[in-house]
């Protein structure tokens, strides 16, 4: 009996692929094909292998889907409404007062449009961490994206905090098909007491859950914390015995040489947001540090108020350069290796790593094929210095997630934009009104 047709084929494509001990590397001619999602073969093009629907991709580069490893999707509604403001202003002046004016709704329609945004730049994966989350693992649904969802808690909420954040997690893992995984959201520990902290290092471990948090985010915010507590905020954690679980630190800026002990060997990762940093005249994460420490540092756009897109293929291009400006070191991280950030790396930050991040026989098909045949891209004389450099994430022709077509020849198949950018600029004044004189939090970090 002859197998059943494959659900996907992607046929003579020029892949991205990586092996352990040689990294990044691209073979031309090859096909991939997908059964159940996942990729069942990669090699070079023969006879066609029978399939419901086949791409021919000659001329295009396929490669994993993007994952962006640390974002605030429905931020996107306030994307450009503070700008040239100093950090603290920004939280308790801006944002956090404009936050109280979200409903469920509103959040589900913020996440729909980052959606049809990550889908139209290349990611396929996103770790969120905010408020109103089931409105988020909704649209995230009907997108068909894949994420690593969290439901946002301060110890101000009280113990309903994490249990609502315990609650959420417990709803949504494994649904929409297993592209929803779950984990638990702490805010960050100045915004956290220590018991709360501890407390949910307990229910991780019990529940088999990752935690996602802010964690030294600027080096003044590590200062800050060696003063009031004597420890830098990922001692801070190590006390609370966080690292026992899965962590996944948004930003780690403040990151210091005296906490590569605790992180080096745990199941950690860090993710990394720099035009962000930028834009708010901060430091960057220390790559060089946590790559020599076996710390995998993905890449992540944080939300669209700070960022103003999210769009992880232009973070990618922002994290080679500034890293290569911080450490005054031209030579630091190779084009191939920033591939390997943004792909294997950002799987294995959000504990991914055994099926994402890779083209290869039994990893999800999340894949990404682009075109690089117009004039900013040619000639190609370094293909991965091509995609880093030169290539903009709108040369993403096709996004696929779990072998499902998200978008084909930039089309987007699954969020109708217009309908809800409509539907969002209805309700711009009142998610900007700040006349009510609430914060959603106190900003003192």
């Amino acid at each position: 009996m002859s197998e059943a047709p494959a659900d996907l084929l992607i046929r003579d494509a020029t892949a991205l692929l990586w092996e352990e001990g040689r990294g990044v590397h691209f073979a031309v001619g090859q096909d991939v094909v997908v059964r159940g999602g996942v990729i069942a073969s990669v090699g070079p093009t023969g006879p066609a292998v029978p399939a419901v629907e086949a791409i021919e991709a000659a001329g295009r580069v396929v490669m994993p889907g993007l994952i962006n490893c640390h974002a605030h999707s429905p931020m996107v509604l306030f994307r450009g409404v503070a700008e040239d403001v100093a950090e603290e202003r920004w939280f308790n002046d801006v944002i956090w007062p404009m936050e109280v004016n979200l409903t469920d709704e509103d959040i589900e329609l913020g996440a729909r449009l980052a959606a049809a945004e990550m889908i139209s730049t290349g990611t396929t994966t996103f770790a969120d961490h905010y408020f109103g989350m089931d409105a988020i693992a909704r649209s995230t649904d009907e997108s068909g994206l894949r994420a690593l969802l969290g439901a946002t808690y301060f110890s101000t909420d009280g113990p309903a905090g994490l249990e609502r954040g315990l609650a959420f997690a417990e709803r949504w893992r494994g649904r929409a098909g297993g592209r929803i995984t779950a984990a638990l959201a702490p805010h960050a520990p100045y915004t956290v007491s220590d018991d709360d902290l501890a407390s949910t290092s307990r229910a991780a471990l019990e529940h088999d859950l990752p935690i996602h948090i802010h964690a030294a985010e600027s080096r003044v915010q590590t200062k800050h914390s060696i003063d009031r507590v004597g420890a830098t905020p990922i001692e801070v954690l190590r006390r609370a015995g966080m690292f026992e679980a899965q962590v996944l630190i948004a930003h780690g800026i403040g990151i210091v040489p005296e906490d590569v002990p605790t992180l080096s060997g745990a199941r950690v990762g860090v993710g990394s947001a720099p035009k962000g940093y930028l834009k708010h005249g901060t430091d960057t994460t220390p790559v060089r540090l946590l790559r020599a420490a076996g710390v995998p540092v993905g890449l992540a756009t944080d939300g669209a108020a700070s960022n103003n897109t999210s769009d992880v293929w232009e973070s990618m291009t922002a994290f080679a350069l500034v890293q290569k400006a911080v450490e005054r070191d031209q030579a630091f991280l190779s084009a191939a290796e920033v591939l390997e950030h943004a792909t294997v790396l950002s799987a294995r930050a959000i504990g991914r790593g055994d099926d994402l991040g890779r083209i290869a026989p039994g990893c999800r098909a999340d894949l990404l094929l682009v075109d690089l045949s117009g004039p900013r891209t040619q000639p190609i004389h370094d293909l991965a210095a091509t995609l880093v450099y030169s290539a903009r994430s709108d040369d993403v022709d096709t996004t696929i997630v779990d072998g499902k077509v998200l978008m084909r020849g930039r089309k987007l198949l699954t969020v109708d934009v217009p309908g809800v950018a409509a539907a969002i600029t209805e309700r711009l004044p009142r998610l900007t009104d700040r006349s009510h004189g609430r914060s959603i939090q106190d900003y003192d970090a």
